[in-house]
């Protein structure tokens, strides 16, 4: 062989060796004197939807019986997999919401959703909930001690404005939902917060509201919660709009509804797509794709900051892709490039709470909706909820596009310690990473200073499609008595980087770390 073929060999030999064996050094300053955003302190939520087993796209049927009226709420993986949260927020919710009545009161009819084609929004007939299943899923949030938010019915006394038209007028009837507030409160079931409308903002999808008309029907909304729940303390919060951001709309709405009426502005985030798009398993490691949505949420938090200070700004659902997720991502490993990443992101933009679509249901469920066994979503959700406290800290390094860091205090420290997100989108590059506080005043040697705690969450055999999640290399499955298996770090001494292999996510709490603005209560 020529010494030229020799190099030719050497040098495709190194090429190829470098596509899949490369390391990248990576120094990440954290800036620990104070916070530049907060969360509510149960920033995880999820949502149950109501829709049928009968909901259908791209030829599939992904909702079986585990929409709001059918799910089997005596599921023992169900109850501890919300247990397992402590609490966990639950929006309760969705499409069909505008359509549903509670079988209260006056309403002594209580139809099923039906698919009619033309009629309605969404190609469903009118439905309804009543107090029977209200009652069994209060028992159910009893028990796992979910914190609830429900949604009502907006539509409820409008009419559309002519034929054809999608915007509906007229005043919002509160009657139904004055009934159903009398009920809950006799039965003294404990509710965190009210939702009015879903999707209704802006050019809404199917059907709209003016913004001016929505602001002065959640202030009936909010004078109708202070007269029924005259204990303060008791008080459920109010949320709105339920809808897609809309600049005008949504500063409009805030103007209307005025100070101290709404405590928090849910938007909806479908960044990703028609889950029927082929490509959504590039888009969901491409962080320059992803980084087209923090213009919405910098928006978002702009707006309030405008015009709703005594507000907070909240992704009120998101579920990556619409129409019920993508098949070959929602599910998978792979689902959770685009969802932590858009916590961590939320975070940094001053979000006070991220509820998923959904808990279980369509392809983007925590939990899989044959077995309810949790997907690997549930347990990055679970992790952050755990470790990431409310304060969040800027984050700053040099490397690769393909490492997102997120940082915040840890959850109840008062010593300065701090928790570390790092996502990987990359597959063929481990980021070997240094934390480093801007004040330098992390500790130089190991005298006295706590293992640092790591969490590498990794797909079985490589397959950013497996639904299978590894921590620390170990599978994550149910205990023999369906419990939620523990969550247990690995150690590894703090002096030491932090390896972060092609498509992991690892969360790195570090002890003693000295941040100023994670040492007060």
């Amino acid at each position: 062989m020529s010494s030229c073929m020799k190099a030719l060999v050497l040098f495709v030999f190194l090429t190829w060796s470098g596509l899949f064996c490369v390391s990248e050094r990576v120094e990440v300053e954290i800036r620990s004197v104070t916070s530049i955003a907060k969360t509510d302190e149960d920033f995880i939520c999820a949502t149950l939807d109501l829709w049928p087993s009968t909901k259908c796209d791209y030829n599939q049927c992904p909702w079986p019986k585990v929409g709001l009226l059918d799910l089997d709420l005596k599921n023992k993986v169900l109850a501890n997999a919300i247990k397992a949260f402590n609490p966990m927020r639950i929006r309760i919710g969705g499409s069909l919401e505008d359509q549903t009545v509670y079988k209260v009161g006056l309403v002594t009819k209580c139809p099923h959703f039906k698919n009619r084609k033309n009629i309605r929004r969404f190609g469903f007939s009118n439905g309804c909930i009543t107090m029977e299943r209200w009652d069994q899923l209060n028992h159910l949030f009893n028990e796992t001690g979910a914190k609830v938010t429900f949604s009502l019915n907006a539509l409820r006394g409008r009419k559309l404005e002519k034929k054809n038209s999608t915007l509906w007028v007229g005043n919002w009837n509160k009657l139904n939902a004055q009934e159903f507030m009398k009920y809950t409160i006799a039965k003294g079931y404990k509710i965190d917060s009210y939702e009015l409308g879903n999707e209704l903002s802006g050019p809404g999808v199917s059907a709209k509201v003016g913004a001016a008309q929505y602001g002065k029907d959640i202030i009936v909304l909010s004078n109708l919660v202070k007269k029924l729940y005259t204990n303060s303390s008791e008080q459920p919060k109010i949320l709105g709009p339920g809808g897609f951001y809309d600049e005008d709309w949504f500063n409009e709405f805030l103007q209307v509804s005025g100070p101290g009426t709404v405590h928090g502005l849910t938007h909806h985030i479908y960044n990703l797509g028609a889950g029927v798009d082929a490509d959504l398993i590039n888009k969901v490691q491409d962080p320059f794709f992803l980084d087209q949505v923090a213009q919405t949420f910098k928006d978002v938090s702009e707006s309030v900051k405008l015009y709703g200070p005594w507000t907070g700004a909240w992704v009120g659902e998101s579920g990556g892709a619409y129409n019920s997720g993508g098949k070959h991502v929602s599910n998978t490993f792979a689902d959770g490039f685009w969802y932590l990443d858009q916590l961590g992101m939320t975070s940094t933009f001053d979000h006070k709470v991220y509820c998923r679509q959904a808990l279980i249901g369509g392809n983007y469920g925590l939990l899989n909706t044959t077995t309810f066994a949790p997907n690997p979503d549930y347990y990055g959700a679970l992790l952050w909820h755990r470790l990431m406290g409310t304060r969040v800290l800027q984050v700053s390094q040099d490397a690769s596009p393909y490492l997102r860091t997120y940082a915040h205090c840890s959850k109840h420290t008062k010593t300065g310690d701090i928790t570390v997100l790092l996502i990987n989108m990359s597959n063929s590059t481990t980021f070997i990473v240094n934390i480093r506080n801007d004040l330098n005043l992390y500790p130089s040697t190991l005298d006295g200073l706590p293992p640092r705690e790591e969490y590498h969450l990794t797909p079985e055999g490589g397959n950013i499609q497996s639904e299978v999640v590894l921590l620390n290399d170990t599978p994550l499955k149910l205990t023999k008595s369906l419990d939620i298996p523990n969550l247990n770090p690995a150690f590894a001494s703090p002096l030491d980087p932090i390896k972060v292999a092609p498509d992991s996510f690892v969360f790195a709490v570090l002890r003693s770390f000295g941040a100023p603005a994670c040492s007060s209560s």
